[in-house]
């Protein structure tokens, strides 16, 4: 690997996280936050200008990647980004242990939306500002904003951008992969924008309309209420949420080709199709439990229902209801919904409806030939036939999610005080989810994970938000040998 070239394009991903800090400073001055606040924001924009600057300069040379280098770029990039954008929690004192300000930070790129602080409403609102913008900046991706805004990554974007885009085959929208990550942070930013102002009309000041729609659109789940959703009790903007939940869980692809007049590939979607049908069956399912066992009106059910489910299966994790006190049957609906998770294209996370399809699918063929060894029946999404070595990649990425889930939750009993905790709590950060049950469930956080828990989770987040590979990849001596 040449760490050189790595590590200097890692200092082009810090340029734009510092030119957020400086952003967020800007922010507390103009909502009037302590002094103190003020100079914590600031002093954090500097030592990372600072540190941006040493490392390009040190690094400076000619770029030429490989593929083992695009690995190494997204890896090795999200942790110098998640470290070094954990400074803005240190030097406002809004949290004070390294290893806690650092899951803080991973846990906004990677749009898990899991907190270590029990009271963010005590929170400078530059701070506030800053946790929304790492969501933000993570939910389509920093390696993508990377690819669409230098020139000079064209030649190895593809390698970037396939290491960090979700899914098991990754859809360009134009020959040029630079023109295809710039029209994807176009259509992101639009939905943004137009959730911002989406919110304010619904009610929301303009600060929390426009913190909730970076989070939203990110499907990150940061709020700037303790209580999240459930502060307002407004049916008006749970209903803005839900659509633009669903649609950051939804193709991103799919939203440009309608953009250009081509709506009918929304129709056409076969994944799209599945994952409606999962909403649509896991709402009534939910709905109908709430009516009967907990003995809330119709509506009330319906409300709570699709709210929750809407934001669980998109893996942002907002809360309007304690979903811990309700029966077994929704919960288990709703731990069903964390590990499928959205659409591959989307900033949603979770193992992706796609590959939950094709395993679904796989598993029909191998029934089929059990009783017709000699038929041959092929793989389809609609009419499109699944090449073998995408089923292939998709089984063996199934079995590498239950092994880690499995590991995970073993380390995470040595944090946790049961074993819900631990099984839900790795189930959240290997998809970016937020929160789980038990002592992580929905109206609590994980402030009272020890450090070395708060750190396992932080490893998961990345290995979930990366989908596995491009991460793994560095521990195999195979990709170290020339």
């Amino acid at each position: 690997m040449n760490f050189r070239a790595v590590f200097h394009l890692i200092s082009y991903l810090l340029c734009f996280t510092t030119v957020g800090k400086y952003i967020s400073w800007g922010v507390s001055i103009a909502f009037g936050d302590p002094q103190s606040y003020q100079q914590g924001m600031l002093y954090a924009a500097l030592l990372s200008t600072l540190i941006t600057g040493a490392l390009w300069f040190i690094t400076r040379g000619p770029i030429d990647l490989n593929r083992r280098d695009g690995f190494g770029i997204v890896t090795f990039g999200w942790l110098v980004v998640a470290n070094v954008s954990a400074l803005p929690y240190l030097m406002t004192g809004a949290i004070s242990h390294p290893v806690s300000a650092v899951f803080e930070a991973m846990s906004g790129y990677t749009a898990t939306g899991s907190t270590i602080l029990e009271d963010i409403e005590a929170l400078s609102n530059g701070a506030l500002f800053w946790r929304s913008l790492t969501q933000w900046y993570g939910g389509m991706g920093i390696i993508v904003l990377a690819v669409a805004i230098i020139p000079f990554l064209g030649v190895g974007g593809m390698q970037l951008y396939s290491a960090e885009m979700s899914g098991p085959s990754k859809d360009r929208l134009t020959p040029r992969i630079e023109s295809t990550a710039k029209l994807l942070w176009f259509v992101y930013a639009g939905i943004t924008l137009v959730a911002a102002v989406a919110f304010r009309l619904a009610g929301m000041t303009w600060f929390d309309a426009i913190n909730h729609a970076l989070t939203a659109s990110a499907t990150g789940g940061f709020s700037t209420h303790n209580a999240s959703i459930a502060y307002y009790d407004c049916i008006t903007i749970e209903i803005v949420f839900v659509i633009v939940m669903m649609l950051c869980a939804m193709s991103f692809p799919l939203h440009y080709r309608a953009l250009t007049g081509r709506p009918g590939s929304y129709f056409k979607d076969p994944q799209l199709r599945f994952f409606l049908c999962l909403w649509a069956l896991a709402t009534a399912f939910v709905s109908l439990n709430l009516w009967r066992e907990m003995g809330l009106s119709a509506g009330q059910a319906l409300r709570d229902s699709v709210f929750q489910v809407t934001t669980l299966i998109s893996s942002t994790g907002y809360v309007s209801a304690d979903y811990d006190q309700w029966p077994a049957l929704s919960r288990f609906i709703l731990l069903i919904l964390m590990v499928i998770g959205g659409c591959a294209g989307s900033t949603a996370g979770g193992m992706k409806s796609i590959r939950v399809f094709i395993l679904l699918k796989k598993a029909r063929r191998e029934i089929r030939l059990f009783i017709r060894p000699d038929a041959v029946v092929q793989v389809k999404l609609g009419k499109k036939t699944i090449p073998h070595d995408v089923v292939s990649k998709v089984t063996a990425y199934f079995f590498i999610y239950i092994a880690v889930w499995a590991i995970g939750t073993l380390i995470m009993t040595l944090f946790t005080p049961d074993l819900e905790s631990a099984f839900s709590s790795v189930v959240t950060a290997l998809g970016n989810m937020g929160p789980g049950f038990g002592s992580v469930g929905a109206v609590r956080n994980f402030a009272h994970v020890d450090l070395g828990g708060q750190a396992m989770l932080t490893l998961l987040m990345l290995l979930g938000r990366l989908e596995f590979y491009t991460v793994l990849v560095l521990f195999l001596p195979a990709f170290w040998r020339k």
